[in-house]
């Protein structure tokens, strides 16, 4: 699949943003007054950001609102819903925290799984996909999920919550890479299955079905060099799991330490979601033999 940068963007910090919203939610930690104010203005600068980042890979970003007739039935419309009434509750939780130095532990509760929620119904946007093998697996929803949670226990300065959050996080990582690149392979995909020609025996492509780009090739359609794939693998391992881990065990706790921590999470998980992206092959690029 095509790496978009609004969808890179959109992920990344909306999943950063509400993994940091489920921590405070929970009380962890339990601020108050002008720190509850810092502390829920960057959470919501991170989510609402990556949140508005995410219209901007409409067609027509003027239509947005649309996301939100079809719950029934998209995961799209549910996490709409979702980040919306997330939002509003954690809003309240802030609001009591900052203004009344009051913690309002059942609103604080349930806006922290509806922001877990929202990162849940993200991933189910791509697993639900059948014709993206790599992406059609449980693996994509703890994926994602496990990164949200690491990412929010760094930023809420919960070290040994985010030292365990963090290993697990990219041991799943680390298992959806190897599983993921056996994805395509295991479903049996082929040309003939592309074309629905199977029947007549073997199938080969006369010629492209296009004579330049379209639509499908631009969006759909992305090759990436496995050793290319394999570097970046690597440097995403390194910063956004074992660096934050090295920094929060080995130095002092502090702002300086969280926000290398933060930092280096950061830079790995927008390498990771790049991948995940790109590393995505979807069954029509066997129509124009592509894969």
């Amino acid at each position: 699949m095509h790496p978009a940068p609004s969808v890179i963007v959109f992920t990344v910090l909306s999943g950063l943003g509400f993994g940091y919203l489920a921590w405070l939610g929970i009380g962890q930690p339990a601020v108050t007054g002008w720190t509850a104010f810092f502390c829920f203005a960057i959470a919501y600068a991170l989510a609402v950001g990556g949140l508005v980042a995410s219209t901007f890979h409409l067609g027509n970003p003027q239509r947005a609102l649309k996301a939100f007739s079809q719950w029934r039935s998209s995961w799209l419309s549910r996490e709409a819903w979702l980040s919306v009434s997330a939002l509003l509750v954690m809003g309240l939780y802030g609001f009591a925290a900052v203004f009344f130095d009051r913690l309002l532990v059942p609103v604080g509760i349930l806006g922290a799984a509806l922001s877990l929620a929202t990162v849940y119904a993200t991933s189910m946007i791509y697993a639900q996909l059948a014709t993206v093998p790599r992406w059609n697996h449980w693996l994509t929803p703890l994926h994602m999920v496990t990164l949200s949670l690491a990412g929010g226990a760094v930023l809420a300065a919960q070290s040994m919550a985010a030292l365990v959050l963090l290993a697990v996080a990219g041991g799943v990582q680390f298992l959806y890479w190897v599983l993921g690149d056996r994805r395509f392979a295991e479903r049996g995909h082929t040309t003939e299955t592309a074309t629905g020609l199977g029947d007549r025996g073997k199938v080969r492509l006369f010629e492209p079905p296009h004579t330049g780009t379209n639509y499908l090739l631009k969006e759909m359609v992305y090759v990436v060099g496995r050793k290319h794939a394999q570097k970046l693998r690597a440097i995403a391992f390194l910063l956004n799991c074992l660096l934050p881990i090295v920094i929060i065990a080995l130095l002092p706790a502090g702002v300086l330490s969280a926000g290398l921590a933060v930092l280096a999470y950061l830079a790995g998980t927008f390498a990771s979601r790049w991948l995940f992206f790109a590393e995505a092959e979807h069954v029509v690029g066997l129509y124009y033999s592509q894969r």
